[in-house]
């Protein structure tokens, strides 16, 4: 049988072909290795915190809107013509303060024939109690007269029918006597009706003044000399600066916990670097049906330097303190299969902890069971990182704003 020789030329070609293949797939068996080892054995870059005891407030948190307890539409109890307005918005006024007036010169002149109706019919009441003493005397006149001519009528020394025009001269001074004094009460109703119309008046003119029902600040100015104003238009919007608080709304799951006079943390959003305080004032008892959300009113105990009726602010409700527990950080704690736990880093390999949290606040929470003091909890330092795995190897990466081992 013949053996087949290949030419040289040929067999450096084939081992040549297969030297590079070989390269290749080692190439890509490195890198399928070194991509195995960075996603499943590589320390992953955690942050890190030292457990210690330290004090924890819980917070309820909520949004508001600063408000005045006590404010008021400024509007005229009478239609009218505005012919002044004498304060603006962001001035000062106190109790009492002319703030607005109503044109006039209809009303001046209706008190004007309310004043002389009534002079003249005081006049007359002098008149009715004049005529009054004179039927009174006439009166007594013909009953004494009356008298004498019945007892000497019955003794026949006068006639019949001159003891009967005696009769007839008292019954018609007591018929005069009784409508003098008919028309002195009917004079007194009058005057009684003549003050109750200069009242009447009078008041309806002073209402063309508008004044200030307290000390506080004007807010808003709605109208001008010129506008026609109606009762419940509102010409101003004024407010009482003695009480401001936040009418803040909370999650209905939070009403068993807050209670009044519970301290407050409020942040104005025009000034967030600087936290104020405040003091839980009231609770509604209606929560609102779309979003389960109810009103609790927060007063204020300081104002910013510059602040506006209605601006927001976020709300924060102490609930509840301690002073010494264990605490970590809220972003520590992680959900598996329904029950709360964390990662502590041992021998820089990430162990898995079930914790019993207690106390929540703003950023940390108390661990009540399930970490010691001294021990390290750890989390992922990217929040797109895939979450940790029991036994993975971790790298501590320093966090700026927790503590590291």
């Amino acid at each position: 049988m013949a053996t087949e020789i290949k030419h040289p030329g040929a067999v450096w070609r084939l081992g040549r072909r297969a030297f590079s293949l070989g390269w290749k797939l080692a190439i890509v068996a490195a890198v399928a290795a070194f991509v195995v080892y960075r996603l499943q054995y590589a320390p992953v870059p955690v942050d890190a915190h030292v457990v210690a005891l330290a004090p924890i407030t819980e917070e309820v948190t909520g949004t508001g809107t600063l408000e005045a307890r006590v404010s008021a539409i400024i509007s005229p109890k009478i239609p009218g013509l505005v012919t002044e307005v004498l304060v603006d918005q962001g001035e000062r006024i106190v109790k009492g303060q002319l703030l607005a007036t109503l044109y006039d010169g209809d009303l001046r002149a209706q008190v004007e024939i309310a004043n002389a109706d009534l002079a003249a019919t005081k006049a007359g009441v002098d008149r009715a109690a004049a005529d009054i003493t004179s039927a009174e005397a006439t009166a007594v006149l013909t009953r004494a007269s009356h008298g004498r001519d019945a007892q000497l009528e019955a003794k026949k020394f006068v006639s019949p029918e001159e003891l009967e025009k005696a009769t007839q001269q008292k019954d018609v001074a007591e018929a005069l006597l009784k409508r003098a004094r008919a028309a002195k009460v009917e004079i007194d109703r009058q005057v009684i009706k003549g003050e109750e119309s200069l009242r009447y008046y009078g008041e309806r003119l002073a209402d063309t003044k508008i004044l200030s029902p307290f000390d506080g600040l004007v807010v808003r100015r709605s109208r001008e000399p010129g506008d026609i104003a109606v009762p419940g238009s509102e010409i101003l919007q004024v407010i009482s600066t003695d009480e401001m608080w936040v009418s803040a709304w909370v999650d209905e799951t939070a009403m068993a916990a807050v209670a009044v006079d519970q301290p407050v943390r409020l942040v104005f959003r025009s000034f967030p670097e600087k936290p104020y305080s405040g003091t839980v004032a009231r609770m509604s008892p209606l929560t609102d049906r779309e979003t389960r959300e109810f009103l609790v009113d927060v007063t204020v105990k300081e104002l910013p330097k510059k602040w506006a009726v209605g601006q927001r602010a976020e709300v924060y409700i102490q609930t509840a303190e301690k002073e010494q527990v264990l605490v970590v950080p809220q972003r520590a704690i992680v959900w598996q299969d329904g029950r709360s736990g964390l990662f502590v880093s041992i021998a820089n390999h990430a162990q898995w902890r079930n914790v019993t949290p207690g106390l929540r606040g703003a950023e940390d929470i108390e661990i009540v069971e399930g970490v010691s003091a001294g021990e390290t909890v750890i989390w992922v330092h990217d929040p797109k990182q895939k979450p940790l795995t029991e036994g993975r190897a971790v790298a501590l990466a320093v966090s700026g704003t927790l503590d590291t081992p």
